[in-house]
């Protein structure tokens, strides 16, 4: 019996192993992009500043030899997948390919020249600062079984809502009014999708038209000829954490953010614990697995759907403050820019967890932290494709690199009760 276990440990089904054939066969093609454009040709050295100041935590490295290393990686990359695998580590390993083409890129741009690496990681946890709390919001809402496409109208109705409380009351009473903005628009979302049983894609979809339509309305007809009185909430500073803050190179990046950055930290951990710890995630994850056998065990489906589909879109409209209060400082018309969209894709590139959300959320944030850095830079690439490249990483996703995702089974299905 054990032998039979163990050789079926090793037996992969047809789809894995065509997976695996295609991700080593994109490592091979990466290997040989990267040799060609990064290292042949290229001449001088990059210096990554780690520090506050130049020379603090200073590493120099040869842009050639740097990516030569990334090319030859990727080689390695693509001759295991293409024989065996990684199995469950492939999305870790993947991220990890992603930085290393990145950090190589960067090193091609910036050959003969300083790059301050420590701002950059710090401008990525920014950025993927909305991302994420859309991702959670996702995460919340699909655990139970509803499917969140209105993810960007939350961010946006958000946003809209912050600005105008914030600058009318108090930022604070601002990051209050967006929370519960997001709700209401989650709310509405659940009466159509749990009560009406409206296709919840359909639903989502009308959620996001509705938020542009009426914060672009309200911003025209009222925030444009008032916008010291409506639209001047000011940006919510950063928050220094004593001893934390001194940690050489994470701490400025982790540790001395804005408030949004220190809730998400605290939202992934207290998700996780709640999800996978507590009777309460247990039940959600049920209702989302299986409801009709967590309806005959004594769990309200209806209720358990509507209060997860409402903390999601408080998640959201908490994160869409970020834009007005964390960021900007004004609300400007679409301004979330398709970040929701981009959160649902840090969803499934990390399977339904608040943890793997998070992580994914970094990497389109350094995508989006990439083209802003190489713009600086001015490598010559247009600035239309630098500015597509969160969008490109997001398809990338999307179109099944990653692999195919399990979702909780009765995603998106409709519960009638018997």
């Amino acid at each position: 019996m054990t032998a039979v276990a163990g050789t079926a440990d090793f037996v992969r089904a047809p789809a894995e192993i065509r997976r695996a054939r295609i991700l080593g066969i994109v490592y091979l093609l990466l290997a040989t992009v990267v040799f060609l454009f990064f290292a042949v040709g290229t001449e001088g050295d990059v210096t990554f500043r780690l520090g506050d100041q130049p020379g603090d935590l200073d590493f120099t490295v040869s842009a050639q030899v740097l990516a030569t290393f990334t090319a030859v990686v990727f080689a390695f990359l693509g001759g295991i997948q293409l024989t065996k695998g990684f199995g469950a580590k492939t999305n870790v390993v993947l991220a990890i390919a992603i930085g290393l083409f990145a950090f190589s890129f960067l090193g091609w741009a910036a050959a003969g020249k300083s790059l301050s690496l420590i701002g950059m990681l710090g401008t990525t946890v920014a950025l993927a600062a909305p991302i994420a709390f859309g991702a959670l919001s996702g995460v919340m809402c699909e655990r139970v079984g509803v499917i969140n496409i209105g993810i960007e109208g939350m961010l946006l109705t958000g946003a809209f809502t912050g600005a105008v409380v914030g600058t009318v009351m108090s930022p604070l009473f601002g990051i209050l009014g967006a929370a519960i903005a997001g709700g209401l628009m989650a709310l509405a979302l659940a009466v159509l999708a749990i009560k009406y049983r409206v296709d919840q894609i359909i639903a989502g979809v009308v959620i996001n038209i509705f938020a542009l339509g009426l914060t672009s309305f309200l911003s025209s007809q009222f925030l444009v000829e008032n916008a010291s009185g409506l639209n001047n909430p000011g940006v919510l500073g950063p928050i220094r954490i004593p001893l934390l803050a001194e940690i050489p190179v994470l701490g400025r990046i982790l540790f001395d953010q804005n408030i949004f950055i220190y809730v998400m930290y605290l939202l992934v951990a207290g998700m996780t614990y709640g999800l996978f710890k507590t009777r309460w995630g247990l039940q959600s994850r049920a209702v989302g697995e299986h409801p009709k056998a967590a309806d005959t065990l004594g769990i309200n489906v209806f209720r358990r759907r509507y209060i997860n589909v409402f903390l999601g879109g408080l998640i959201a409209g908490f994160g869409g403050a970020y834009f007005t209060l964390g960021s900007v400082g004004a609300f400007n018309e679409n301004m979330t820019a398709g970040r929701g969209f981009i959160g649902l894709a840090a969803m499934i590139f990390g399977r339904w967890h608040p943890v793997g959300a998070l992580g994914a959320a970094l990497v389109f944030g350094f995508a989006d932290s990439l083209q802003v850095k190489l713009g600086i830079l001015d490598t010559g690439i247009p600035s239309e494709f630098l500015l597509s490249a969160p969008y490109l990483v997001t398809i990338i996703v999307v179109a099944g690199v990653v692999g195919k995702a399990r979702p909780p089974a009765a995603d998106g299905q409709p519960y009638i009760k018997e």
